[in-house]
């Protein structure tokens, strides 16, 4: 497994490097947001470990335009604990979100949960084209169609949707949505679940009426 470490400060890279070798992965560093794009354009990584705070070009956006043409998981690394700022990073499609000052083994044990959640959801997912009405779930190229036109869902609406379908019919506490989908507890606030859910309902225009919300509980897909 291929690990980017995106970081300014050189003893964190240096850190982090020595944990991911000594885990039998492969470390690669950059020094800012701007390496970060022109490596992921010119290599494949299968996680990216990514700081927020950086010169010339911050993580926020260099994970937005990476997205833009690789869905590489990625983990981001910040001093900054506000909500705001964590969602703001759910919405552009990171995996996970780790607040500083941090253990490297946390970070390790991150890397694996979100290395083994996508995993399992590719697995679960393939070969098979999902039809709800005029929704198409396609598995697996994870792509959804709304009425025949493609809906624009960030990696982590595509999980949230891909996961309450596996469990159609099924009652969700929100508490286990963050747990299953993010793989943490998103530090006791659940309202991470709700700004999620209601992102992807935009996006599914009519087809949100299959995402039912259960009052004082969470949510499910029912047809």
């Amino acid at each position: 497994m291929k690990v980017l470490i995106v970081d300014d400060e050189e003893m964190i890279r240096d850190v982090l490097k020595r944990y991911v070798e000594f885990e039998g992965f492969e470390a690669y560093e950059a020094e800012d947001g701007m390496e970060a794009v022109r490596l992921c354009k010119e290599n494949d990584y299968d996680v990216l470990l990514m700081d927020v705070m950086m010169p010339r070009l911050d993580g926020f956006s260099a994970v937005k335009e990476i997205k833009k043409t690789k869905d590489i998981p990625v983990i981001m690394l910040s001093a900054r604990s506000e909500e705001y700022d964590k969602l703001f990073a759910f919405e552009l499609g990171v995996d996970d979100y780790v607040t500083k000052p941090f253990s490297p083994k946390e970070v390790m044990a991150r890397i694996n949960a979100v290395t083994k959640r996508r995993s399992a959801a590719q697995d679960a997912g393939v070969g098979g084209v999902l039809k709800f009405e005029g929704l198409t779930i396609d598995q697996t190229g994870r792509n959804v169609y709304v009425d025949g036109e493609k809906a624009s869902l960030t990696p982590k609406e595509y999980e949230l949707l891909f996961y309450l379908v596996r469990n159609k019919g099924i009652a969700l506490t929100r508490e286990k949505l963050l747990y299953d989908v993010w793989g943490f507890d998103f530090y006791g606030d659940d309202r991470t679940v709700d700004t999620h859910i209601k992102m992807l309902r935009g996006n599914l225009k009519e087809y949100r009426k299959f995402i039912v919300t259960l009052r004082g509980l969470g949510y499910k897909f029912e047809v």
